[in-house]
């Protein structure tokens, strides 16, 4: 048992000589281990005993939630202006073919997909909140510019940047929530942020409804519309990259609270931070089987998500409405998604349940485009319910954020996930949009077949992942009833993989 706890702590050994951290057992390079340790190297008997946790996690809720929800928020109603400016005239405007249209939407996910591993190795450069701060700018700059686009190919520039900018987003408030929580907290939290789906549906539909009583002549409302907002996301950004702190060792808090923050989170034992690139936790990630199981969940479960973001206004218009009632008719789609993630997020940290809540989130999809794709052209009313079915699905990716914080152990591996998930995801956007085919226009049947197909793969998907953690987790547990497995000290702080650390145990 002692040569097998060596030899995980020789994974992370250092191959020249770094400074070090004296421990009672070992000497570990500080480049080597999670930068919570270095920070607690001298913090024994630092007086935590009197702070109250349930205070500082509100302190703490109070610094970050608002900030990551307004970066979420911003990012959504930024990437689906498109869609709701397809409604106000811009594809007429600017001589746009619904083709063209349609390859909008796809040129945003291909950077968006393709920056993903670019991204994922700058923020272990930089620092995350920081490096969040400046892609917000960058692509509220970005979106401003749209409104002096005046052809497709301006309009397919300004798309393709904003894929770039736009693509840091989900991995770094991923990483900076799995900084600051526990596992069982992550799910609502994650849900928080992730409100900014609903909460920015809501926001454009009625903003797209009010510019287009915009009746000036020097501007057209969809660019008023993009200028408004581009500006106010540069603001937001400047707020984050001063306000929002890279790690809790590097916040406001007291010298205290800092300590509690880190020692509350030994029990996630995936570590909080390390600026240092390691190329075996890379290759474990891609070469763990249940990588790429969640690669086809999100595939299956987000090809609709791309579908139904992009066309949901030109849907609902098809339906036979006007466009001031399709930029209405929107707004119950936020509040349906919102209350969706909410409720799966909460069963899934409450009941340890994220396979049966991205399930659950899925199924009334499959519903929903079957009303969309089979009921009668006439029923416009059983229609419009199939759109707002469609709506639960899309929090399902909320769900595999915080799976995949909670089960992913080791700095590298943590942003290497996050990257193959976000490539997934943008992937299944530039796969969904492509679906909804000129020639099919305005029903668009075989695109709702294929969110009924995808959505059922996810469900059978998210089941047997759920069912592959449980066998590993029964496994462990058998062998440490047989006494196999030891304890290594501190292991929760030393970068050690989940593969490593046989202590670890997965959510399910």
């Amino acid at each position: 048992m002692a040569a097998d706890a060596e030899k995980i702590v020789r994974a992370n050994a250092p191959a020249v000589q770094q400074p070090v951290i004296e421990m009672p057992s070992e000497k570990l390079a500080i480049r080597e281990v999670d930068g919570a340790l270095a920070f607690l190297r001298n913090e024994a008997d630092a007086s935590i005993a009197e702070l109250d946790e349930k205070r500082l996690v509100r302190r703490i809720d109070w610094l970050i939630m608002p900030m990551l929800f307004g970066v979420y928020v911003l990012q959504y109603i930024d990437k689906s202006l498109i869609n709701y400016a397809n409604v106000m005239g811009i594809s007429k405007d600017t001589h746009m073919s619904a083709a063209q249209f349609s390859y909008l939407a796809t040129f945003f996910y291909v950077t968006f997909a393709v920056f993903q591993p670019v991204h994922a190795y700058l923020m272990q450069k930089f620092p995350t909140a920081q490096y969040l701060g400046v892609n917000v700018v960058l692509w509220g700059l970005t979106l401003a510019v749209h409104s002096a686009c005046n052809n497709f190919g301006g309009l397919i520039v300004v798309r393709l940047l904003l894929g770039v900018f736009e693509s840091a987003s989900a991995p770094c408030l991923i990483l900076i929530t799995g900084m600051w929580y526990k596992r069982a907290e992550q799910p609502l939290r994650v849900a928080i942020w992730y409100l900014g789906v609903g909460a920015g549906t809501i926001i454009g539909a009625l903003s797209s409804f009010g510019f287009q009583f915009y009746d000036g002549k020097a501007f057209k409302s969809w660019q008023i519309m993009f200028l408004i907002f581009g500006l106010i996301t540069i603001a937001w950004g400047i707020i984050v990259f001063l306000f929002l702190p890279n790690s809790p060792m590097a916040s406001r808090f007291t010298h205290e609270e800092k300590v509690l923050a880190i020692e509350r989170l030994r029990e996630n034992m995936t570590g909080i931070e390390n600026k240092t690139f390691k190329t075996p936790q890379f290759v474990e990630t891609i070469m763990d089987l249940r990588t790429w199981l969640i690669a086809v969940i999100i595939l299956a479960g987000n090809v609709p998500t791309g579908a139904c973001g992009t066309f949901s206004s030109t849907l609902i218009k098809g339906f036979g409405y006007t466009s001031k009632q399709s930029a209405l008719l929107n707004i119950p789609s936020g509040a349906i998604s919102m209350v969706s993630v909410l409720g799966a997020s909460w069963y899934a940290g409450r009941f340890n349940g994220r396979g049966y809540g991205i399930c659950a989130l899925l199924i009334p999809g499959i519903l929903g485009g079957g009303l969309m794709a089979f009921l009668p052209k006439t029923d416009k009313a059983g229609k419009l319910v199939g759109i707002y079915l469609t709506q639960t699905f899309g929090p399902n990716l909320s769900i595999m954020y915080s799976w995949a914080a909670a089960n992913y152990a080791g700095h590298t591996k943590k942003i290497s996930i996050n990257a193959i998930i976000l490539f997934a995801y943008g992937a299944s956007n530039i796969i969904g949009p492509l679906t909804f085919t000129g020639y099919t226009a305005p029903q668009y049947v075989p695109a709702k077949v294929a969110i009924m197909a995808c959505l059922s793969v996810g469900v059978v998907g998210a089941l047997v992942l759920r069912f592959a953690y449980l066998w590993e987790n029964r496994r462990r547990d058998k062998l440490a009833a047989e006494g196999a497995i030891p304890h290594i000290q501190d292991a929760e702080f030393m970068d050690l993989t989940d593969k490593q650390n046989m202590e670890f145990r997965y959510a399910l």
